[in-house]
């Protein structure tokens, strides 16, 4: 069978979920990962109101749509941000209050654990809720209180560091066995910025929460590809922890040679950039490699298109993305490819 091909609605915020639901159906995608944002999935609502998780569930049904995911990036990111104002643009009014960072930390935490809760309702309320065969999921960001010390200047010990994985395993454990007590995972996207960013912080933050059953990664490889990490390594070193996939492109070797990885405080799209992000299978990742790794592990969950990219109109880049994904998908053989040369001798076949 193969892997449902959806839409991550983060970037498509400004339309309303009937608008989007009709839109992903015209581009060709089978469900949407409703982001907590815009008016997609309010977690306070589907705590309150039984009625909202059906509404959004009949939003989907009606244009054939399903749903595997929730996603709560912009609030998770503030559980263990060095809070600044940048923070106040992406978190609803109520996380925000005066602003204050311990506040703004504690209640971002409360709201992740709400989101766990409101993932569960939603999830309880899907019509043929039994025929899904992966968990309900919660995709978004950690944050990290050492993300500004990733350049070891001034001097960085790895006492320093370990602060800061001390202080994400101290302020997530409450929240994951939250997750765990509603029957949901959270999938943490690897990404600068978070406590995990490439393989080895990756395997550090999971160490710092005792490998929680509910800790795992959404892969997305846009974000291992330009810093030159092995997204395919990824894959099979966390092969049991990849509970959610993005597919997002990018390119890297661009640019004019005056800007590096780091971005030079350019915007994306600004052509100086060493590397941007692209359409899916129009940048540099190798996504066939990818769907080999995730059949070898033996990842079934969505495809999640995650659609970013400066230089494209986004409903022709969205509609060629579920294109591109739906053709390269393949299911894994269920046999070993030899199998009936077993029993006759494989003398003469190599």
């Amino acid at each position: 069978m193969p892997r449902p091909v959806t839409l991550f609605t983060g970037q498509w915020a400004d339309l309303s979920l009937d608008q989007l639901a009709a839109q992903a159906v015209a581009m060709g995608y089978d469900g949407l990962e409703l982001a907590c944002w815009g008016d997609h999935f309010d977690v306070e609502r589907a705590l309150a109101s039984p009625d909202y998780v059906h509404q959004r569930w009949s939003v989907l049904q009606a244009q054939g749509l399903g749903c595997h995911t929730i996603a709560n990036h912009l609030v998770g990111q503030a559980v263990c941000d060095l809070i600044d104002e940048r923070h106040r643009a992406i978190l609803p009014p109520e996380i925000w209050g005066d602003g204050e960072p311990e506040g703004v930390r504690q209640r971002a935490a409360a709201r992740m654990i709400d989101t766990a809760k409101a993932a569960r309702a939603f999830f309880d309320a899907r019509p043929g809720a039994a025929a899904i065969d992966f968990p309900a999921t919660v995709t978004g960001f950690t944050g990290s209180s050492i993300w500004h010390a990733v350049y070891a200047f001034p001097p960085t010990s790895q006492a320093y560091l370990q602060k800061g994985y001390d202080d994400f395993a101290r302020r997530w454990r409450p929240i994951l066995d939250a997750f765990d007590a509603v029957d949901v995972n959270f999938a943490l996207e690897v990404h600068p910025t978070e406590i995990a960013f490439d393989i080895a912080s990756a395997q550090r933050a999971l160490e710092a929460v005792d490998h929680h059953p509910r800790f795992g990664f959404n892969f997305d490889p846009s974000h291992f590809a330009y810093q030159g990490v092995d997204y395919i390594r990824f894959l099979r070193t966390f092969g049991e922890r990849i509970y959610h996939v993005h597919m997002k492109d990018v390119w890297w070797g661009r640019g004019d040679g005056s800007v590096g990885v780091f971005g030079g405080h350019t915007d994306f799209g600004d052509a100086r950039r060493n590397w941007d992000f692209r359409s899916v299978g129009r940048g540099d990742v190798r996504f066939q490699d990818i769907i080999v790794a995730l059949n070898d592990i033996g990842y079934r969950g969505p495809l999640s298109v995650e659609w970013e990219d400066a230089r494209m109109d986004r409903v022709h880049g969205a509609t060629e993305a579920a294109a591109f994904v739906r053709q390269l998908d393949f299911p894994p053989s269920a046999v070993a490819f030899d199998a009936a040369f077993e029993g006759r001798g494989r003398g003469g076949m190599a």
